[in-house]
């Protein structure tokens, strides 16, 4: 899909030195641009494709000064094969169905939202979130984005993730799950597996994963979904041991 020429100047702004929530002791920096506008969706196509990612309705990007630990990915989705340990966490949510409903946020998922916060990143910013917050952050999109809901079959909602849509494939902007859960179910696997299949159901190249961080445990795990491709000075090349920092 030609995207056509942005018609009009963009400008970028760097933010101020914060904490890094990924790597201790480090700072980061963000250039971020504004998405309103009648010409949102070219804009964040363009940018997506340049390593950009989306909040709100603002596009950013690290810019971290001696740190380029935060690398974009993006699985290759119609050659992607999956291993025994995906066939095995496929088969232990076989009973989970999937839908896509407009990103409007609910009080159901503000609940599994609430609790996967508190279990898994209790001491973030996000932790502290309400539901105006959370709201926010799903219906504030200049964009084509939605939520795709999982349900168990009694029609539990276990997982959610609000999705981005670009004309060469998905984005995932956040994902939350119940982690109440068996570990063995691998949920959030299992909704990367999700976005891999129904992005190569739809034609479509690409699902854009965000940033790998190699140091970070809670990043590093994006270097599973091969075939990977990461982002740097040469555009989009294929992942391999070389992309390592250091």
């Amino acid at each position: 899909m030609d995207q056509g020429p942005i018609n009009r100047p963009h400008f970028f702004f760097t933010t101020a030195p914060m904490p890094c929530p990924y790597l201790e002791g480090h700072l980061e920096r963000k250039m971020v641009t504004d998405l309103t506008g009648p010409e949102a969706e070219r804009l964040h196509e363009s940018l997506s494709r340049a390593g950009f990612r989306r909040s709100h309705t603002i596009a950013y990007a690290p810019v971290c000064p001696g740190c380029t630990a935060c690398v974009p990915v993006r699985i290759r989705a119609r050659a992607f094969v999956k291993n025994k340990s995906f066939r095995r966490i496929l088969r232990a949510n076989a009973g989970v169905t999937a839908e896509y409903v407009p990103a409007r946020a609910t009080v159901e998922q503000f609940h599994l939202f609430s609790q996967y916060q508190q279990a898994r990143h209790g001491e973030s910013d996000m932790a502290l979130m309400g539901f105006f917050d959370y709201r926010s952050m799903v219906e504030d999109s200049p964009i084509s984005t939605s939520i795709a809901e999982f349900r168990e079959a009694g029609g539990e909602l276990v997982a959610a993730c609000l999705i981005d849509h670009l004309s060469d494939g998905l984005s995932a902007v956040y994902s939350f799950f119940n982690t109440t859960l068996p570990q063995s179910r691998g949920l959030g696997t299992w909704m990367i597996l999700w976005m891999v299949d129904e992005t190569a159901r739809r034609d479509l190249d690409h699902v854009y994963l965000g940033y790998w961080i190699a140091e970070s445990s809670k990043m590093a795990y994006k270097e599973r979904f091969q075939p990977l491709e990461v982002f740097g000075r040469r555009g989009w090349i294929a992942f391999d041991e070389r992309c390592r920092p250091g």
